[in-house]
């Protein structure tokens, strides 16, 4: 088996801490592998070491020669490029560089036909257009259309996106993914689960999403307090077998406890005679304290706070609208919140979703209609923008801004810096600065923050980008038990599901509906509609073909129907292998022949859809 990848005895320090120490890993081809940590474990660190986009403190890491590696990271740069088009298009490639001119025509010039013509030809001369389709397609599902636009005008979400589109483009060898389903919505993200796990990608990956985890990654790899543990398996097989090394972790560490205080008494009983002592037993001393040393079982976040009163009046919305250069976002919607409701809030990007939440806040006034809050509703609100941290500011002031003490759900009251224990922000991280902190632990101290204020109606803007798995846990576990109302917004359909029993579906036109049932409810109403949809296309096919002229031969017609057949086999076909791919210990021989049968069916199908593609705009015209 090929491997992409490897790293021996890799070692990284950061602000004078080491977060990994003599780690080595290898990446082999074909394996979509997922890296799992809590919050500044180093995950990020490592994929930038793996990528070459940072030196190691030591060890060294190798790549196969002539490797296409392609890097996603958490906040992407782009290398000088002006505006979308400079970025994806490179300017050494004649294909791309042509599809740049024909895209930026029919957006800026579509009456010049003569120009078009001459480009399209030269398309035709070089067999472009399948990939101009791709590239199109790419980009129309990352929500990517102006290709003039200047990257500086775009927010941090829309960079993402085009970071991905041009990876996904480029299609890597390797592909290393810092966080890819953050700012994406839930369709966009099952698009990309499709895309990743067709065919024979190689894929290493940092993500919070599990479903989308588990189901992409077949291998998992865990870094804790700087080491790495793999697992041969998905999601699930993961939380099993670390459970099990948990659990004897967590005896291991009580027996050499035990042992460790009988050898600490022994040690301080004969200080006199140290000299005479057994060499082999002291050198077993520190040996044995070096072994309990941080390792006294992970450490979990404590989500506890008290809750305020919640009256009988919570709020009341009537017809409100709201629109934006004269499009509508919100469109004469009223809902009057009752006590135990859990709403989630699902829709595209750009629907409206934080304009909803803002209008909800107040932060943001409607143009018609009223929202009115009642008198004990105490609003909480974490949102996506919410970072405004100063680098130089000491974590601990932070929380002092906002309380000195801090009063817990059983009544008790705690200082800032216990809370902030609780939190996972020991001494040392309390009075360190802020630019010390990752990404996810400014997430979470600002959750806190949210937390402090004792809300009784709680509003969450994608709280999940870059929390760690335990942190996540931790959260459902307090979200479930939360008293007072619960509005999410979330590209997280298991946490969607898991904490909301009620829907506000974006739609056309700023409409919102109200659907009753959590998200994987709502979506499988969604397909059954579609396929009844389909059903009924084909009841009335012959009656629309009556009326409108056929141009495609019989032989034709019969062609198109049976290569609709044939894509829908060799794609289930598709299914099939991709599935094998995730069993747990298939053997080398088996998977390299796996990968073959899969490039095989997927160049297959993209010539079974190219003339599916060309018959059907025959049949239209």
């Amino acid at each position: 088996m090929s491997t992409y990848i490897s790293a021996e005895n890799l070692g990284h320090s950061f602000h004078d801490h080491w977060l990994f120490k003599n780690v080595s890993i290898g990446i082999n081809r074909g394996r979509r592998v997922a890296l799992v940590g809590i919050n500044g474990a180093g995950k990020s660190t490592l994929l930038k070491l793996l990528s070459g986009q940072l030196l190691p403190t030591e060890g060294k890491v190798a790549q196969m020669r002539g490797l296409r590696t392609g890097y996603l990271e958490q906040d992407p740069g782009f290398r000088g490029a002006v505006t979308i088009s400079d970025y994806i298009f490179h300017a050494d490639d004649k294909q791309q560089q042509l599809i740049r001119q024909y895209e930026l025509l029919l957006e800026n010039d579509p009456d010049n036909a003569k120009a078009i013509e001459a480009i399209m030809e030269e398309m035709s001369a070089i067999e472009a257009w399948e990939y101009e389709y791709k590239i199109k397609t790419i980009l129309g599902r990352l929500d990517i259309h102006h290709l003039d636009q200047p990257i500086a005008s775009l927010s941090g979400g829309q960079k993402k996106r085009l970071a991905l589109a041009k990876l996904l483009i480029e299609d890597p060898d390797l592909y290393i993914l810092d966080e890819p389903t953050n700012h994406l919505d839930i369709d966009t993200i099952e698009w990309l689960e499709k895309l990743l796990t067709d065919g024979a990608k190689t894929i290493l990956m940092v993500t919070h999403d599990r479903y989308f985890l588990d189901n992409v990654c077949n291998e998992i790899l865990e870094i804790n307090n700087g080491k790495i543990f793999p697992y041969a398996g998905n999601f699930i097989y993961y939380l099993e077998k670390k459970a099990e090394r948990e659990s004897a972790d967590a005896a291991a560490f009580q027996k050499n406890s035990n042992l460790l205080r009988k050898e600490l008494d022994w040690m301080r009983r004969q200080p006199q005679a140290r000299g005479t002592k057994s060499k082999a037993r002291i050198d077993a001393f520190y040996d044995l304290e070096e072994k309990t040393k941080n390792n006294g079982g992970s450490q979990k976040v404590e989500l506890s706070v008290k809750t305020a009163r919640q009256g009988s009046k919570i709020m009341e919305i009537e017809h409100v609208t709201k629109s934006f250069s004269g499009k509508p976002v919100i469109s004469n919607f009223s809902y009057i919140f009752k006590k135990g409701d859990r709403i989630g809030i699902a829709g595209k990007n750009g629907s409206g979703k934080s304009t909803l939440l803002n209008l909800v806040t107040g932060s943001l006034n409607p143009d018609k209609g009223k929202l009115d809050k009642g008198e004990t509703t105490v609003m909480g609100y974490f949102h996506q923008s919410g970072i405004v941290f100063k680098d130089d500011e000491r974590v601990i002031d932070v929380v002092k801004n906002v309380a000195e003490f801090i009063t817990m759900a059983d009544g008790k009251t705690i200082s800032a810096s216990a809370l902030l224990t609780l939190f996972l922000f020991p001494p040392a991280k309390q009075h360190g600065m802020i630019a010390k902190l990752s990404g996810g632990e400014k997430k979470r101290l600002l959750l806190m923050q949210v937390l402090m204020k004792n809300p009784n109606f709680l509003i969450l803007d994608e709280p999940t980008n870059d929390l760690d798995m335990d942190t996540l846990n931790v959260l459902e576990e307090f979200l479930t038990n939360y008293p007072g109302i619960l509005m999410l917004v979330s590209h997280d359909r298991y946490l969607l599901d898991k904490l909301t029993d009620q829907l506000f579906i974006m739609e056309e036109g700023g409409h919102v509906k109200i659907y009753n049932g959590n998200y994987s409810a709502y979506r499988l109403e969604q397909e059954e509609n579609k396929q009844q949809a389909k059903k009924g296309i084909i009841v009335d096919q012959p009656a629309a073909q009556a009326q409108k002229k056929n141009k495609l031969s019989f032989k034709e017609n019969k062609e198109l129907e049976t290569l609709e057949f044939e894509i829908s086999g060799i794609e289930d076909l598709l299914k099939q292998k991709n599935q094998e791919l995730n069993v747990t210990g298939i053997a080398p021989d088996r998977l390299a022949e796996v990968l073959k049968e899969i490039e095989k069916l997927n160049s297959l199908v993209n010539e079974k859809s190219i003339r599916w593609l060309e018959l059907s705009e025959l049949k239209e015209q």
